[in-house]
């Protein structure tokens, strides 16, 4: 006879149902169960992250809030909701899933730790991060007496405060590059200090928490927890001495240029998930397996990027907030309740940051380290993420922490890593420092002196047109050559292998240039054509976020004491001729280097200048028309023409636009510029009369020009025009668009030649010229001249005693 007081288990769900008509709820088979999972985790903890964005919070924070709300502490107080989502059975498959994905994330963590880079660590990232583990480690400890004596009475005393001790000492690897990348700051000897530190934090977190796991077996014998520690040690040795000899070699069968073979990538996954069953095996989880792979992989060629690139983002995006919400169901808030538990909460986070930060920057001073920047060092240093996530699971799922003790050190976690961001904002922000130089336009008297150009890329699609205009650009003079700086944009984006890609970045936080061989394509495109032509190009790249990757343009143009800035047009024209934007990110970032830029800036609109292919020498066959209105832009304008009139298959015409005496070209209407004022940049704008000053500048620098057009051989027309109306300078103009390039100034004294425009940062003329109905064929270039003036707030500041930084003096960090 069945005893009615016995528990049933209830019946495992089978995997699919037969559907809604069958009259089967989706919900109660596990295989629909979990996509509606996924789909509500992924949904749920993205939005959140956006709402982080603004406050310069990591994704992580997003996530972790995230599962902690979806969980009893907030939603899923209603057990009605867990009930239909996250019933009991099915978090079984949840946790499983969860856990192949953070298998292959801790893969990619061990990727990006490059041993070669922790081996070089010097003598004060060392220090930094030793008394960043024993000081919080010790602190854990005491801190574990008083969970001890209160909530925690009833667990095993060893093993727990070996898991606080740790909980304590971590810095969360991947979270602190995050940040760095995002505040500027993974480039600079902060940065450089806090990634070395943190790498050696990291590798001595996982031996800890190896040692806490293997002293956490319920009931286990000191010798066992032995044989664990060792079989977890010849693990590793076997690792090195037999696996590392087959990813090399895979890895130098995987040439540069060439696809990886499939069946490469198929066996080293194998090998992550092998290695996790051989470490669960052991018993010190399965997660140090794909760890130890990821960390003895090679890192240098193609074979570590086709890796990252197959597996990051389905594990990133889809299965990794699925452990935050697997972790968030087994926090809940309300355990900590009374004055006890909110006592013990402020001791755990004041010991928490008591021990990273003081311990770091007291190391800091004594190594000489600047007191601010040892302040944000201490911050820094103080970065929970993940890892400190997976050891409180790890806690938990061992019985050595408690709902209550594990609800309060996530908090502490999520608090710890909240507060970085902004505080090390307000302690420490880089000082951009640069010595001054001389020439920061195309407008000069002394022709004969270098012209640097910044010129700027996004794809592949503005590359013909760059080079085409750089080769027609070059003159045929002995002395004043043509330097440019080919600068790639790329977007920093949430990737973990963006950091690898920023790690590549130059010391001192700049943008970098590679002597080494580059796997850039676009960036071997420009080093091709400079070693062709006797243009000296420099190709560079710059990641950052969109909404400040201006601040890179600018400083990197000041180190290289750019003349000018060479920007693309946020809109590129299809085949039918309609311009089509790229975004308004584009537009703004277009907006604040007009703001900011320590040089004169000119915004290229590409319309296929030679066609989609580099035009040699001996074929550039260009018209290229300079429209004339007056003012310093004009002038810059007219004086890069006049450098392209040089080369011999260039044609300058030159028109002049003349209003009727007694009259103005505003023709009566409000001119109003564009600028980013909330930047605290000033812009002059024309009110429509013509300083005396102002004519006397355009006059001498007409005056100027007709004496080198007299002597160019035939190579410069110029044509005067008398316009009444807005009407005909446009008729003017179209008259010129069958040209292939028209320079135009971006702040003439004129009225705007268009109603509305999406792009007015173009000016009143350009923005006419960017639109599809001006002209498919000409590519436009709107000038905007250096005004000292203006430049009120410069993101560099000059000082005089800094020497100037040589190109040849520059190198690149190890990655």
């Amino acid at each position: 006879m069945e005893n009615p007081n016995l528990q049933t288990c209830p019946p495992p769900m089978k995997a699919t149902s037969n559907g809604a008509f069958q009259h089967e709820n989706p919900l109660h088979y596990s295989l629909p169960l979990l996509i509606i999972q996924i789909i509500l985790v992924v949904s749920f903890t993205r939005f959140l992250a956006l709402i982080c964005k603004p406050l310069r919070q990591p994704r992580v924070i997003g996530e972790i809030i995230g599962g902690i709300l979806l969980g009893p502490s907030a939603i899923g107080r209603s057990q009605k909701f867990l009930d239909t989502f996250f019933p009991k059975k099915s978090l079984t498959v949840l946790e499983t899933l969860a856990n192949i994905g953070l298998l292959f994330f801790l893969f990619l963590v061990g990727l990006e730790l490059d041993m070669r880079s922790i081996r070089k660590t010097g003598p004060k990232a060392l220090g930094i991060a030793c008394v960043g583990i024993t000081f919080p480690f010790a602190l854990g400890i005491g801190t574990s007496f008083a969970f001890k004596a209160t909530i925690s009475k009833d667990v095993d005393t060893i093993p727990f405060l070996v898991f606080m001790g740790v909980a304590l000492s971590i810095t969360a690897f991947p979270v602190l590059a995050r940040i760095l990348a995002e505040l500027k700051l993974l480039t600079t000897d902060v940065g450089r200090i806090a990634m070395s530190a943190a790498a050696v934090n990291d590798v001595a977190a996982w031996v800890l928490l190896a040692l806490a796991i293997s002293l956490s077996g319920s009931g286990t014998s000191p010798i066992i927890s032995l044989w664990v520690l060792l079989c977890g040690a010849g693990f590793i040795i076997f690792s090195v001495i037999a696996i590392k000899p087959l990813l090399g070699l895979m890895a130098k069968r995987s040439p540069e240029g060439e696809p990886v073979k499939e069946i490469y990538i198929c066996i080293t996954l194998t090998l992550v998930l092998a290695s996790s069953f051989i470490t669960d095996t052991i018993g010190i989880h399965a997660l140090f397996g794909a760890f130890v792979i990821g960390i003895i992989m090679p890192k240098d060629g193609p074979f570590s990027e086709a890796l990252t690139e197959k597996i990051e983002d389905l594990v990133t995006g889809l299965f990794l907030p699925l452990y935050f919400a697997a972790s968030g169901l087994k926090t809940n808030v309300a355990t900590i309740s009374g004055s006890t538990s909110w006592g013990l909460l402020v001791l755990v986070i004041f010991t928490a940051c008591f021990g990273k930060i003081v311990g770091t920057i007291v190391v800091s001073l004594l190594c000489k380290v600047p007191t601010r920047e040892a302040l944000a060092l201490g911050f820094l240093m103080n970065t929970k993420g993940l890892v400190e996530l997976i050891v409180l699971n790890i806690g938990k799922d061992r019985k050595v922490l408690n709902d209550q003790s594990f609800a309060i050190c996530v908090l502490m976690a999520l608090f710890t890593t909240f507060i970085t961001t902004p505080i090390v904002m307000a302690v420490y922000k880089p000082a951009r420092r640069g010595a001054p130089y001389k020439h920061k336009t195309v407008q000069r008297k002394d022709l004969d002196t270098e012209l640097r150009v910044l010129a700027c890329f996004h794809s592949t699609r503005n590359i013909p047109t760059l080079v085409n205009l750089i080769e027609s650009s070059r003159g045929t003079r002995k002395k004043g050559k043509l330097c440019i700086y080919a600068m790639h944009l790329m977007e920093l984006s949430e990737r973990p292998s963006a950091i690898t890609m920023v790690h590549k970045a130059r010391k001192n936080g700049l943008p970098f240039w590679n002597k080494k061989p580059n796997g850039d394509q676009m960036v071997i495109a420009f080093q091709a054509y400079g070693q062709l032509s006797s243009v000296n190009v420099r190709p560079m790249t710059a990641i950052s976020a969109l909404s400040n990757i201006h601040e890179d343009i600018c400083t990197s143009a000041h180190q290289k004491r750019a003349a000018l800035i060479l920007l693309p047009f946020p809109k590129h024209q299809r085949f039918d001729g309609t311009m089509e934007s790229l975004g308004p990110a584009f537009h703004t970032m277009n907006g604040l280097v007009l703001s900011h830029a320590p040089c004169s800036v000119g915004i290229l609109v590409d319309r296929g200048l030679g066609g989609i292919s580099q035009v040699q020498a001996s074929d550039v066959s260009y018209n290229v028309v300079v429209a004339f209105f007056g003012g310093r832009d004009d002038h810059e304008a007219l004086a890069y023409g006049m450098r392209m009139a040089e080369h011999p298959g260039v044609m300058l015409t030159v028109v002049k636009f003349l209003a009727p005496v007694g009259k103005t070209l505003a023709f009566g209407a409000n001119l109003v510029g564009v600028t980013v004022n909330k930047d605290k940049k000033v812009t002059k704008v024309g009110d429509g009369n013509n300083h005396c000053e102002d004519k006397q500048e355009d006059e001498q620098f007409w005056h100027d020009f007709l004496s080198i057009s007299a002597k160019s051989e035939g190579s410069i027309v110029y044509e005067e025009r008398l316009v009444e109306s807005k009407e005909d300078v446009v008729s003017v103009l179209v008259g010129k668009n069958k040209s292939n390039l028209i320079l135009v100034g971006r702040m003439p004294v004129v009225a705007p030649l268009v109603e509305r425009s999406d792009c007015p940062e173009l000016g009143p003329v350009g923005s006419y010229l960017a639109s599809s109905e001006f002209s498919t064929h000409a590519s436009i270039i709107v000038f905007q001249q250096y005004d000292p003036t203006t430049d009120i707030y410069p993101l560099v500041m000059e000082v005089s005693d800094l020497s100037p930084m040589s190109d040849t003096s520059m190198h690149d960090i190890e990655s």
